[in-house]
């Protein structure tokens, strides 16, 4: 965890891939409680400090993360994710190139919980919510692509399971079909970049995330340097 920005009310940390969000049944510590002490050793605080999670980034991605630091912030960062008002770009590495260099593709996702994984339908199923994203092919190696990715509407693995949809694959994520893992167990999907309206100060917030330590991923990001 990297802290990229912070103010009286937010908090965004560049997150690795072996770091959650928030806690789960594997019972690590989640980076809203690791947070949670950064700050109060920071500031040297007495009690209790508030940390609030504002929106999910599934274990095995890394990049950015908003947290509130009042409760204030939390309540309209919630809205403003749920009115689809923050705009977030993500970089995915796949083996396999997309059949056009750019598209927006929409499918019907199925989520299954049991097994924790999403199914994405070309037609309306049962229980199923709409997802659209837009990607566009912005840099090759001699064996991957990257994929500037942004996501219109925020479901279950969405990303993961519509690439694969699509023949594509990410890097290291074999819950969807990629051949391998990666060597530190994530896949190869970075929340890149965030930009919103600051819910306090009504100023306009960018952030943008470094990929991680990584050869494939410095590659591609050199490679893109102006």
């Amino acid at each position: 965890m990297t802290v990229l920005y912070e103010d009286n009310h937010l908090i965004i940390v560049n997150k690795t891939t072996s770091e959650i969000v928030q806690g789960d049944k594997t019972g690590d510590e989640p980076l809203s409680e690791t947070l949670k002490l950064w700050l109060k050793e920071k500031y040297n605080k007495p009690g209790n400090v508030f940390v609030g999670v504002t929106h999910r980034l599934d274990r095995p991605v890394s990049g950015l993360v908003v947290f509130a630091k009042t409760s204030k912030a939390l309540a309209r960062m919630n809205e403003m994710f749920r009115n689809n008002e923050v705009k977030k770009t993500y970089w995915a590495v796949v083996k396999k190139c997309p059949p056009k260099e750019s598209d927006e593709i929409i499918h019907y996702i199925v989520r299954n919980e049991k097994v924790n994984k999403s199914v994405a339908w070309d037609r309306m199923k049962p229980n199923a919510k709409e997802a659209i994203l837009t990607y566009r092919v912005i840099a090759h190696s001699e064996k991957y692509h990257l994929l500037e990715i942004d996501l219109k509407t925020g479901r279950h693995h969405q990303i993961r399971c519509q690439l694969s949809k699509i023949g594509s694959p990410i890097k290291g994520d074999l819950k969807y079909g990629a051949e391998r893992s990666n060597p530190d167990g994530g896949i190869s999907l970075h929340a890149r970049h965030i930009s919103f309206i600051h819910p306090v100060s009504k100023v306009e917030v960018n952030v943008t995330a470094p990929v991680p330590e990584d050869k494939l991923w410095k590659a591609f990001e050199k490679s893109l340097e102006p």
